[in-house]
Protein backbone atom coordinates (compact mmCIF):
# COMPACT_ATOMS: atom_id res chain seq x y z
CA UNK A 1 0.00 0.00 0.00
CA UNK A 2 2.93 2.48 0.02
CA UNK A 3 2.94 3.02 -3.10
CA UNK A 4 -0.99 4.07 -2.96
CA UNK A 5 -0.53 6.19 -0.20
CA UNK A 6 2.63 8.22 -1.77
CA UNK A 7 0.90 8.68 -4.51
CA UNK A 8 -2.25 10.30 -2.24
CA UNK A 9 0.26 12.11 -0.67
CA UNK A 10 1.78 13.53 -4.06
CA UNK A 11 -1.64 14.74 -5.36
CA UNK A 12 -2.69 16.68 -2.24
CA UNK A 13 0.86 18.22 -2.67
CA UNK A 14 0.26 19.14 -6.02
CA UNK A 15 -3.38 20.44 -5.16
CA UNK A 16 -1.92 22.97 -2.51
CA UNK A 17 0.57 24.10 -4.79
CA UNK A 18 -1.89 24.84 -7.76
CA UNK A 19 -4.31 25.98 -5.67
CA UNK A 20 -1.15 28.80 -4.94
CA UNK A 21 -0.54 29.28 -8.60
CA UNK A 22 -3.85 29.76 -9.74
CA UNK A 23 -6.28 31.69 -7.23
CA UNK A 24 -4.82 34.67 -8.95
CA UNK A 25 -6.67 34.10 -11.79
CA UNK A 26 -10.11 32.74 -9.83
CA UNK A 27 -8.97 29.33 -10.30
CA UNK A 28 -9.77 27.18 -7.26
CA UNK A 29 -8.01 23.81 -6.95
CA UNK A 30 -9.40 20.93 -4.26
CA UNK A 31 -8.93 17.39 -4.19
CA UNK A 32 -11.47 14.72 -3.27
CA UNK A 33 -10.03 11.51 -2.22
CA UNK A 34 -12.69 9.00 -1.29
CA UNK A 35 -12.77 5.80 0.89
CA UNK A 36 -14.30 2.66 -1.21
CA UNK A 37 -16.77 3.62 -3.88
CA UNK A 38 -19.09 1.12 -5.37
CA UNK A 39 -17.99 1.40 -8.67
CA UNK A 40 -17.44 -1.09 -11.41
CA UNK A 41 -13.84 -1.27 -10.88
CA UNK A 42 -14.10 -2.14 -7.49
CA UNK A 43 -16.43 -4.95 -8.19
CA UNK A 44 -14.09 -6.08 -10.94
CA UNK A 45 -10.93 -6.52 -8.24
CA UNK A 46 -13.66 -7.73 -5.98
CA UNK A 47 -14.46 -10.70 -8.19
CA UNK A 48 -10.98 -11.20 -9.43
CA UNK A 49 -10.59 -11.85 -5.04
CA UNK A 50 -8.00 -8.98 -5.57
CA UNK A 51 -9.57 -7.43 -2.47
CA UNK A 52 -12.38 -7.61 -0.21
CA UNK A 53 -16.06 -7.32 -1.50
CA UNK A 54 -17.94 -3.97 -1.76
CA UNK A 55 -20.17 -4.80 0.90
CA UNK A 56 -17.59 -6.28 3.21
CA UNK A 57 -15.57 -3.16 3.57
CA UNK A 58 -18.95 -1.10 3.06
CA UNK A 59 -19.47 -2.25 6.85
CA UNK A 60 -15.99 -0.93 8.08
CA UNK A 61 -16.84 2.26 6.89
CA UNK A 62 -18.32 4.30 10.26
CA UNK A 63 -21.49 5.48 7.60
CA UNK A 64 -21.47 1.57 7.21
CA UNK A 65 -21.72 1.46 3.70
CA UNK A 66 -19.31 1.77 0.73
CA UNK A 67 -19.54 5.60 -1.00
CA UNK A 68 -21.30 5.75 -4.34
CA UNK A 69 -20.58 7.40 -7.27
CA UNK A 70 -23.79 10.32 -6.56
CA UNK A 71 -21.63 10.84 -3.47
CA UNK A 72 -18.21 12.07 -4.94
CA UNK A 73 -20.42 13.82 -7.69
CA UNK A 74 -22.64 15.87 -5.39
CA UNK A 75 -19.21 17.52 -3.78
CA UNK A 76 -17.24 18.17 -7.34
CA UNK A 77 -20.67 19.78 -7.87
CA UNK A 78 -20.31 22.20 -4.67
CA UNK A 79 -17.05 22.92 -5.67
CA UNK A 80 -17.86 23.50 -9.08
CA UNK A 81 -20.55 26.23 -7.61
CA UNK A 82 -20.18 29.89 -6.86
CA UNK A 83 -20.90 28.98 -3.04
CA UNK A 84 -17.24 27.33 -3.00
CA UNK A 85 -15.27 30.11 -4.44
CA UNK A 86 -13.10 30.81 -1.65
CA UNK A 87 -12.53 27.00 -0.81
CA UNK A 88 -8.99 26.07 -2.41
CA UNK A 89 -6.32 24.06 -1.68
CA UNK A 90 -8.34 22.01 0.47
CA UNK A 91 -8.96 18.06 0.61
CA UNK A 92 -12.42 17.75 1.12
CA UNK A 93 -12.87 13.85 2.21
CA UNK A 94 -15.90 12.07 0.94
CA UNK A 95 -15.18 9.29 3.10
CA UNK A 96 -18.05 8.09 5.28
CA UNK A 97 -15.92 8.82 8.26
CA UNK A 98 -12.80 6.46 7.10
CA UNK A 99 -9.55 7.69 7.65
CA UNK A 100 -6.43 6.20 5.83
Amino acid sequence: MAHYVASKGGVIGLTKAFAREFSGGGITVNTIPPTIVDTPMARKAEDAEDVPSVDTMGKMVPVGRAGTPDDIAATCAFLCSDEASYITGQVIGVNGGMYI
